[in-house]
């Protein structure tokens, strides 16, 4: 542990005294006008339909949920980072969130309109990297959003839009309720550092961040953000290098960074309207210092950090620690 320490402050230190690097900004008071720096915002694509999520295959795509305004014709495309374009998944009911485990990648579906207006129930599906191959892993669920792999292999899924929007466990094939009673339940990123799961509310009066203890999940806790939570829109939230989370407001049309410690926030990138999910990047080709965001514009920008040094090092601190 002191090792750890050790180097994690040293490297603090050459950061302080880098010839480019700039005092830490304090943590204030929360305020909707507080920016995170200066984060710069670059569109990489455009054209597609309603994206809804996003997920690195490691492999160098950016897999991409596309949805469609009808509910039939989406599917899941690959974005290569020098811009090429191919289907992995085609005619797919209402794609909802990716997330990615070796060699599979795993996906919710029936997040439609159809779905929602005819009861048809949607569930999870996987796709092996290697050959395409699709396979249904869960069927019956109530227009699943978000998704989450647990390391005993169980799936956390939630729902903005069901008739129940608490979350859901799927573990084989046992599907029930979990953790606390939280609803309009929507991004999920599960910390593999500290055990808990993160989620992110959508239509609720006040826009939260319930963290659930894997250990205690029947105990959560949770951050308040300021703002009318319709008008905020939190949509997909993720966890960056720096250890800090990073929430995409869809109907605030912008991206914020919240500290999972103090609770304090500040606005990375706006005029990003109808932004859903937001992901740092891996694999060749893909920025991991930046962040790529989706839009129901069909739209795909990068975000990055005008001070990436001092990122960078607030990073690599974060590493070193956990």
């Amino acid at each position: 542990m002191r090792f750890r320490f050790s180097t994690c402050h040293a490297a603090a230190i050459a950061c302080m005294l880098a010839p480019t690097a700039v005092a830490a900004t304090a943590h204030a008071t929360p305020a909707a006008a507080e920016q995170c720096g200066g984060w710069s915002a670059t569109q990489i694509a455009s054209g597609y339909g309603m994206l809804e999520s996003l997920e690195f295959d490691g492999r160098g795509g950016l897999l991409l949920s596309e949805q469609a305004a009808t509910g039939s014709g989406g599917g899941i495309r690959r974005l290569d980072a020098n811009g090429g374009r191919t289907t992995m998944a085609g005619d797919v009911d209402g794609p909802g969130m990716i997330t990615v485990s070796g060699d599979t990648a795993y996906f919710t579906t029936g997040l439609s309109l159809q779905s929602k207006l005819t009861g048809r129930k949607g569930g999870i599906r996987s796709m092996d990297l290697r050959d395409g191959r699709l396979a249904t892993v869960a069927e019956g669920l109530d227009m699943p959003n978000g998704i989450a792999a647990l390391p005993n292999g169980d799936f956390v899924v939630s729902s903005d839009m069901g008739a129940d929007t608490r979350l859901t466990r799927v573990a084989g094939a046992t599907i029930g309720p979990f953790g606390p009673p939280v609803t309009s339940t929507n991004g999920l990123a599960y910390d593999k550092s500290h055990n808990r799961l993160y989620v992110s509310s959508t239509f609720n009066p006040t826009t939260t961040l319930t963290v659930v203890d894997l250990d205690h999940p029947s105990q959560p806790s949770t951050i308040e953000l300021p703002g009318f939570g319709p008008l905020n829109g939190a949509d997909g939230v993720t966890i960056g290098p720096d250890g800090n989370l990073y929430i995409a407001y869809s109907t605030g049309g912008k991206v914020i960074r919240v500290d999972p410690t103090t609770h304090h926030w500040c606005t990375i990138a706006e005029n990003l309207p109808l932004t859903t999910e937001v992901k740092f990047g891996t694999g060749p080709g893909w920025a991991p210092n930046s962040l790529y965001a989706t839009s129901y514009l069909g739209t795909v920008t990068r975000l990055t950090p005008a001070d990436l040094q001092k990122f960078r090092c607030s990073a690599m601190c974060y590493t070193k620690l956990h």
